[in-house]
């Protein structure tokens, strides 16, 4: 009948659903954070009515955490009360929503799941439907258990071929928005295909869905298969593509991309790393909803191990969810990270959005693994951030510049 959203909307609605038409339908979950909770809060007050579902609302504590100010302290205390009052028990401060919360098992095949945060759009990777809304939005979600969509349009983007060494999703997903531009898929679903995808662990897949919104997704989707399955312990409902009808088809070729870099200030100036290798660093990130999983901190320890990093570069490490922190610790990674003279930081956003640890000072260079480099995103507007995979992070704060990761194999 349609796409993977028309698909999920169709069976949650039991009628057939196209694109271009605006429902409203149940979800199955909505959350907010310790930034986007409180204004969620303000807006359901004024409905004057209790939550619709305490078990299937969340908060979590991650943006700024532990608090770094009174004002902050004063945001965790509003929604713990809150919560404390609804009943809400899923009041997480142990890593990033985007982490968590999938650890927890709220997204399944064929479910629909809002939260208060643009990169919702991440969940997407295990086959559901999942985006960002406004915190009004969720305010109203949280008291009614549903809200409004307009079906949007889906692109498809179809990878195949292998990745050459040191290629990883971070890279297809740049190399993407790379062609399409920063607005290619406004308010679009996104759906990734392809034998490349089919091959992708559940970690790297979340990377693809979580980067979706960076060129203007609606949402970022994944088919549901037996790696899907296989994650979600059997859960979840079967959903699949049929005879769809695409706005546009992309087509790409995994072998032939390099490792890609985007360039301050903004997402779609992207580059072969060739073209920017030897610009000299003084924050090197590696973390955040997009490139903080276990998979990732795998990838830095080996290059770090026997290495230090350049005592030129701040390397700042942190681990997205409390699970990530205790599995590296488990495994040495994080005294891998000592070592080599990294610093590791408690599972969070980090110095993804500039408000903790890691802040750019005035003309500072930073490459972080995270999603976003426009001017003072993470500190001062006259610095300058680098997007990357953690293969180039690692490689680069080895050396203290841009770095092609295969060069320090």
């Amino acid at each position: 009948m349609g796409t993977l959203a028309e698909e999920i909307f169709t069976q949650r609605l039991g009628r057939e659903v196209h694109a271009g038409e605006t429902v409203v339908a149940d979800v199955d979950f909505a959350f907010a954070h310790d930034v986007t909770g409180p204004l969620a809060i303000k807006a359901f007050e004024q409905l004057d009515q209790p939550v619709w579902d305490p078990a299937r609302i969340a908060f979590t504590f991650d943006h700024v955490m532990p608090a770094n100010t009174v004002a902050a302290a004063e945001l965790h205390r509003q929604i713990r009360e809150f919560c404390a009052a609804q009943g809400v028990t899923n009041v997480l401060a142990e890593g990033i929503c985007h982490q968590v919360l999938v650890e927890k098992g709220i997204a399944v095949p064929g479910g629909i799941v809002v939260g208060a945060d643009s990169h919702s759009t991440t969940y997407g990777a295990m086959g559901c439907f999942a985006t960002g809304l406004g915190s009004t939005d969720i305010g109203v979600t949280f008291a009614t258990g549903r809200t409004w969509f307009r079906i949007p349009e889906t692109v498809r983007v179809n990878v195949n071929g292998e990745p050459a060494p040191g290629v990883q999703a971070k890279d297809i997903a740049l190399h993407v928005i790379r062609q399409v531009g920063a607005e290619g898929a406004d308010y679009m679903a996104v759906e990734w295909g392809g034998e490349t995808v089919s091959a992708m662990a559940m970690d790297e897949r979340l990377t693809l869905c979580n980067l979706s919104v960076d060129f203007g997704g609606k949402a970022g989707m994944v088919e549901p298969d037996a790696t899907t399955f296989a994650y979600t312990g059997g859960r979840g409902r079967e959903v699949h593509v049929s005879n769809p009808r695409y706005i546009r088809t992309l087509e790409v070729d995994a072998s032939a991309i390099r490792p890609q870099v985007a360039v301050h200030p903004a997402i779609d100036n992207v580059r072969d790393i060739d073209d920017v290798a030897g610009t000299p660093l003084d924050e090197v990130f590696i973390g955040s909803c997009t490139n903080g999983r276990l998979s990732d901190l795998a990838l830095a320890a080996a290059m770090f191990e026997g290495r230090e990093v350049s005592p030129r570069t701040r390397t700042v490490i942190v681990p997205s969810s409390r699970r990530v922190y205790l599995d590296t610790l488990e495994r040495g990674y994080i005294e891998t990270f000592a070592r080599a003279g990294a610093l590791v930081m408690n599972p969070g956003c980090g110095p993804c959005l500039g408000r903790q640890h890691g802040v750019l000072g005035p003309g500072e260079n930073a490459l972080s693994t995270s999603n976003r480099n426009y001017p003072g995103r993470m500190g001062s507007p006259e610095a300058r951030i680098f997007l990357a995979s953690p293969a180039v992070a690692a490689a680069s704060a080895l050396r203290g510049a841009i770095t092609d990761p295969a060069e320090v194999n």
